[in-house]
């Protein structure tokens, strides 16, 4: 980063948590950031490429989505919102679960997508557009077992010996990404190069109907100006991976990865400071 950028590490540091960021002008290319390469948990960040590769399959045909899916008790996924939070069977298209999976996050939204379009198919979708550091490895389901594996006990993980024993938390071998690569991904979805035009508008209407207002949207309290974006959370892992666009036209996709110095799972700072990192790098862009 240019020496004459925001201080993104000292803001980071003042909010208690590790933080790394990348931020992009979607028309002109100037960026800023710290740790842009850094290989990271995406958390719930994974259903962003899910999103694209379910959008280029209807594209091609291979599925249709508004065709309906009987979502039952066994495929389930723990979570507290959308139909994983829901007790009787649901009937719903495949392009609502979309929906649900980014406007609310969803996990059981999104592990019947997965099942339906392919983990191998999203990871060669990743690899077509290069961003090769990208990839979707584990199911909802699969991540949120693993953690109870791991630790030995459920809910909530907040030893640090237990937290450092968790696979989800090893970019190693868990969904994974970078700032940069993530900032890539939504960029191309603004260029209408991700799936059809048509596709691409209506995953940016999506995303811009995120329900969460805590972190990116936090730094931008402005009616004019619309944050679009996906959070993604673990044990001492908060993020959230955007685009903020303003009345004038300029456009902005930004990745904030942090994580905490402390387990607590209440955080406002941890939240706040990604609104607050995203809005110094898009005022430095602006400049």
């Amino acid at each position: 980063m240019s020496p004459h950028g925001p201080d993104f590490a000292a803001l980071f540091h003042a909010a208690g948590v590790t933080g790394w960021i990348h931020a992009r002008d979607l028309d002109t290319g100037r960026e800023v950031g710290l740790g842009p390469d850094e290989p990271l948990p995406t958390a719930s960040m994974f259903k962003v490429p899910l999103l694209v590769e379910f959008c280029r399959q209807a594209d091609a045909g291979l599925l249709d989505p508004a065709s309906r899916v009987t979502v039952t008790a066994a495929d389930r996924v723990p979570g507290p919102t959308g139909v994983s939070g829901m007790l009787d069977d649901v009937t719903i298209s495949l392009r609502d679960l979309a929906y649900l999976m980014i406007t609310v996050s969803d996990n059981t939204a999104a592990d019947v997508l997965l099942a339906r379009v392919g983990m191998d198919a999203v990871n060669r979708m990743l690899d077509g557009f290069g961003l090769h550091a990208t990839r979707v490895v584990m199911s909802g389901r699969v991540m949120l077992g693993s953690m109870e594996e791991d630790a030995g006990h459920g809910w909530p993980f907040l030893d640090p010996d237990d937290l450092a024993r968790l696979r989800v938390l090893d970019p190693a071998r868990t969904n994974r990404s970078t700032p940069r690569e993530m900032a890539a991904l939504l960029g191309l979805v603004w260029h209408d190069r991700a799936a059809g035009a048509a596709s691409c508008a209506w995953m940016r209407g999506v995303l811009g109907m995120q329900v969460w207002p805590h972190r990116l949207a936090s730094g931008f309290p402005y009616d004019d100006v619309a944050v679009s974006g996906k959070t993604g959370t673990l044990p001492t892992l908060r993020g959230e991976a955007g685009v903020v666009e303003y009345p004038d036209g300029g456009r902005y996709a930004v990745a904030v990865f942090t994580r905490s110095y402390s387990t607590a799972l209440n955080q406002p700072r941890a939240d706040a400071v990604i609104g607050t990192a995203a809005r110094m790098a898009v005022d430095h862009l602006r400049r």
